[in-house]
């Protein structure tokens, strides 16, 4: 007796067969007709969209899109398929395999609870990153990456060392094919130099709402004046201290009766949740630049 084939009654040949998603990320100038051309243009590459999300910033001119979709045939063909669509619109584009793990290094210096937060995200598959190497300027969490597996470098910095360490640094994070570098509170300025080398893939976690208090201390400088919330602010690393555009903020409210310490107990959570959900947006590349700003697909 012949028994037809049914290919629901086997869900892991179904999924197998399933085509690879990819998300395509473009910016440019704005003109009629950009969606209805992307959309034509994966239509005759055999792609069906899965997600979209557009935005029209009038200030600028610019137009941002981001498109999850899934379709069949080699990566690079349509890698240099998108390549050839792009150059009339003159897009800044980017096409990303949808479900790769972004390989990514963290720099951490004494205060640990944003690394932890990160690697216990990571670990239980809610952030999807490749966690390639941490660097610390201070040995307190190498037991720490030891329990997740990750590779720990001590690189101490002193004022002589600077330059060198962050060539050391720079040697690291390329060697791992880094995507993304978080300073998960590295309490190190980084040179003009390093900023440059990371611009657009460095995430930097301010224990503060910016643009207030900025630099050192900042909750000494909220608890002196007296604030009624504080906040952490995510935002990509620049040369400008404390002012590389902001990818996500959030608040947390306080009283007349907290003292330094409870404000640093409370801002911490709160540092932890804003880096967090900055650093899975990029990872899913949900975040594009806008000049000074960022405009963020969530």
């Amino acid at each position: 007796m012949t028994t037809a084939h049914n290919p629901a009654a086997n869900p892991t040949a179904l999924a197998s067969a399933e085509p690879p998603a990819y998300i395509l990320t473009l910016s440019c100038p704005d003109k009629r007709g950009i969606v209805h051309a992307v959309s034509g243009f994966l239509l005759e590459r055999g792609g069906n969209i899965e997600e979209a999300a557009l935005y029209n910033d009038h200030a600028t001119g610019l137009f941002f899109m981001r498109v999850r979709f899934a379709c069949s045939g080699p990566h690079a063909a349509l890698r240099a398929d998108v390549q050839a669509f792009a150059q009339p619109f003159g897009m800044t584009w980017a096409l990303h395999a949808a479900q790769a793990a972004m390989p990514t290094v963290i720099l951490v210096s004494q205060q640990g609870h944003c690394l932890n937060d990160l690697l216990f995200r990571v670990k239980s598959g809610l952030l999807n990153l490749d966690l390639r190497a941490i660097i610390s300027n201070h040995r307190d969490f190498y037991q720490l990456a030891a329990s997740y597996n990750v590779p720990f470098h001590h690189l101490p910095v002193t004022r002589d060392t600077k330059a060198q360490v962050e060539q050391r640094q720079l040697e690291i994070i390329r060697a791992e094919g880094a995507e993304l570098v978080v300073l998960a509170r590295y309490m190190q300025i980084l040179s003009d130099t390093l900023c440059t080398a990371l611009a657009g893939r460095a995430i930097n976690i301010h224990h503060s709402f910016l643009p207030s208090f900025k630099g050192a201390k900042p909750y000494y400088q909220a608890h002196e004046r007296g604030v009624k919330l504080i906040g952490a602010t995510a935002h990509y690393v620049t040369a400008d201290l404390d002012e590389g555009p902001i990818i996500e903020q959030d608040v947390a409210r306080v009283d007349h009766s907290m003292g330094v310490d409870d404000l640093t107990a409370l801002g911490r959570d709160t540092e932890s949740q804003v880096l967090a959900r900055a650093v899975k947006w990029h990872s899913e590349h949900r975040v594009q630049l806008n000049g000074h700003k960022t405009v963020v697909f969530r």
